[in-house]
């Protein structure tokens, strides 16, 4: 009887070790095989991850800047103001001034990737401690959110 209580016992342990599949909704962290699949040494600072390569900026567009402001008040402002005052988020303003257009949409609309990459992005999560959410914004509602960046940059 002790060894069928064993035998079981054993059993029962090497089931138990055997490889986990991941879930949907599995929130670990990522094992060193996914790490190893996101490459940093790719990654550019200044434009960010995405499909925005270059951004035109001309004068600041109001109509832009309004439609942003609304789509801003229903996705964005739960966790960031508008000054430099961190909230969930960090403020946004200034963030025109120390990133690029091209590094603002990207992050918008993908942010996953860079925070996963970006080392200043991983810096202000550890201040932040919330990953952003991917919105899921249009590039519209993107580039009305970066004029709308641009219009509270340019009231001093």
């Amino acid at each position: 009887m002790k060894k069928l209580v064993v035998v079981f016992t054993i059993a029962v342990m090497l089931f138990s070790c055997g490889k986990k599949e991941k879930t949907g909704d599995d929130f670990s962290q990522p094992t060193k095989e996914e790490k190893a699949t996101t490459n940093p040494s790719s990654y550019d600072p200044k434009r960010g991850e995405g499909k925005f390569d270059n951004v035109e900026l001309g004068a600041l567009d109001q109509a832009m800047a309004t439609k942003g402001e609304e789509v801003a008040g229903v996705k964005c402002i739960s966790c960031h103001k508008t000054t430099e005052e961190k909230l969930v988020g960090p403020g946004w303003k200034g963030v025109t001034e120390r990133r690029k257009p091209e590094w603002i949409m990207n992050f918008i609309t993908n942010p996953d990737p860079m925070i996963d990459k970006d080392p200043q992005v991983q810096a202000q999560l550890e201040i932040c401690l919330v990953r952003m959410p991917n919105q899921g914004l249009s590039d519209d509602d993107a580039r009305n959110i970066l004029e709308y960046m641009r219009k509270i940059d340019s009231e001093k």
